[in-house]
């Protein structure tokens, strides 16, 4: 679990888009996630990833049967360029609005300016979901995770994601703010309060997306529905913060 690979061109970590659970898919890529969700009145977009494989989320959304001109908002977890590069470009062609958290809003500019800001408790509606907005900074000062509910088979399931699990920015030489670490770490106390039944990434490597997928394709069984792999990945990112604590103190 929670493995990564790097590419020496980002357009070679394509991936084949796919249905998860309900109305919310994952439509690439490797090296950044985006997932798309259908309201039924329009489409809303997590995240669009590097301007370089901008073709391949493009794709992805045509080949799941939707068209990238039905997406009526964008929401980004966070400011940084993997998951902020292509919305200028996408926006350009398609017209979607675009959100961020408030506290990212000064440096995205160098990416796209926001058309809304979003702030703790916010929910962004269309259709027939409504995404809660959680204030979870450490990565960056304006991280935001995101929470909804999704059906299938009668069933309702709670999706949520972490807007910014990465523990690049938590060494001195990259901090995206002063404090980060400690907002991190409270950060995750309040994610632990939320139940999650199926775990989306903002990256493949939080929840194996790739495996997971794959296993989807060729058995049917859903492995992305586990209510326990929310806390562990929690787990894993306060165990992360620790080593890097630990390796400081003997230095």
């Amino acid at each position: 679990m929670f493995t990564r690979k790097s590419f020496s061109k980002l357009y070679e970590g394509v991936m084949e888009p796919f249905k998860i659970i309900g109305n919310v898919y994952f439509v690439g890529t490797f090296p950044a996630s985006s997932h798309l969700i259908d309201t039924g009145e329009g489409l809303i977009l997590i995240d669009t990833g590097y301007s370089d494989t901008l073709f391949l989320l493009i794709n992805s959304i045509y080949k799941l049967g939707f068209s990238p001109y039905d997406v009526k908002y964008i929401i980004h977890t966070h400011w940084h360029g993997d998951h902020t590069e292509a919305t200028a470009a996408f926006c350009h062609l398609t017209g979607a609005k675009t959100y961020i958290g408030k506290k990212d809003a000064e440096k995205v500019k160098q990416h796209f300016i926001p058309d809304y800001l979003l702030e703790e408790g916010d929910v962004v509606s269309l259709g027939n979901t409504q995404i809660e907005v959680m204030e979870t900074p450490g990565h960056t000062e304006g991280t935001i995770s995101l929470f909804f509910k999704t059906t299938e088979n009668g069933k309702t399931y709670n999706v949520g994601t972490f807007g910014g699990a990465g523990a690049n920015t938590l060494v001195p030489e990259r901090y995206d703010f002063e404090g980060c670490r400690e907002a991190y770490i409270d950060s995750l106390n309040k994610l632990r309060t939320r139940k999650v039944d199926v775990f989306i990434g903002n990256h493949v490597w939080n929840n194996d997306t790739e495996v997971k997928s794959e296993i989807l394709r060729t058995t049917g069984e859903n492995k992305f529905i586990d209510s326990n792999l929310w806390g562990e990945f929690l787990d894993f990112c306060e165990n992360r913060l620790k080593e890097i604590l630990e390796r400081e103190n003997k230095q």
